[in-house]
């Protein structure tokens, strides 16, 4: 889905968005921001109904069913101040004890569902320092609104440059270099691990649907086999390494690929 600006009032819903949000499957997607300064909750409902809300009318709707059982958006008016959320802990308390309460929060929260009467999003703002950033802004968005990418680019669109706002956000890019021999004659010498990695990710793929279908995976500390481990309570972990490392740890794993998040 792409975020244009174009209305969605009263549109049918998507068979995506239609079947991961119903009374026995929700998902949702917790976005969390770390910021290096203290957090200022008071622009927060302008930036929202001038920056936010405009970006996709699904930021403003709820999800209806009409008379034939068919799910649509419908816009509806927002009120801002039931979707900001800032929670209140312990003053004076250490960067460390506001880290586990971060972490506990997002447990919890990543348990609650959304409220259905209203439009599937929250921000909840974290004013208290931990041991990573001086405030935490966490963007809690029904998956029903958007993939990731698009959500992602609807998030950047609404920041801009510190260094001259009025220019548009950018990341750094990759700069190609000139073909020289040295060049060519690294690329044949890479010919080999390309079919090495087309013959890993082939046979990976097959060993995938050979255990989906016939062999039950074993049990694991990840997987428990329990029947009911998707009722249980939810704890997030973080980890973070340089991303020169990735090399080393792919070769370690024995793995083609790792999907990082950044």
């Amino acid at each position: 889905m792409e975020f244009n600006g174009v209305e969605e009032e009263d549109m049918p819903v998507s068979p995506t968005g239609y079947y991961i949000n119903s009374s026995v499957l929700s998902f949702s997607i917790l976005c969390v921001w770390e910021i290096e300064v203290t957090i200022d909750d008071s622009p927060a409902i302008s930036v929202l109904n001038d920056v936010f809300l405009p970006i996709s009318p699904r930021f403003s709707s709820i999800m209806v069913t009409d008379n034939k059982g068919v799910k649509k958006w419908k816009k509806v008016e927002v009120n801002l101040k039931d979707h900001i959320k800032v929670p209140i802990l312990p003053s004076g308390k250490s960067p460390q004890f506001y880290k586990k309460c971060l972490q506990d929060y997002l447990s919890k929260l990543s348990m609650e569902a959304l409220p259905q009467s209203q439009p599937l999003w929250q921000l909840h703002l974290i004013k208290y320092p931990t041991n990573n950033a001086d405030g935490t802004l966490i963007f809690k968005l029904h998956h029903s609104l958007g993939d990731g990418f698009s959500l992602m680019g609807a998030f950047f669109s609404c920041l801009q440059r510190a260094d001259d706002p009025s220019k548009p956000l950018t990341f750094p890019t990759l700069k190609m270099r000139p073909l020289n021999n040295n060049n060519i004659h690294s690329m044949f010498r890479n010919v080999p691990r390309f079919f090495s990695s087309m013959y890993n990710t082939a046979s990976d793929f097959c060993w995938s649907i050979v255990k989906s279908g016939f062999i039950e995976d074993d049990q694991t500390p990840i997987r428990s086999g329990n029947d009911t481990v998707g009722l249980g309570a939810m704890s997030i972990a973080t980890m973070a390494f340089p991303l020169d490392q990735i090399k080393q740890i792919k070769a370690n794993l024995g793995v083609v690929t790792i999907l990082t998040s950044y």
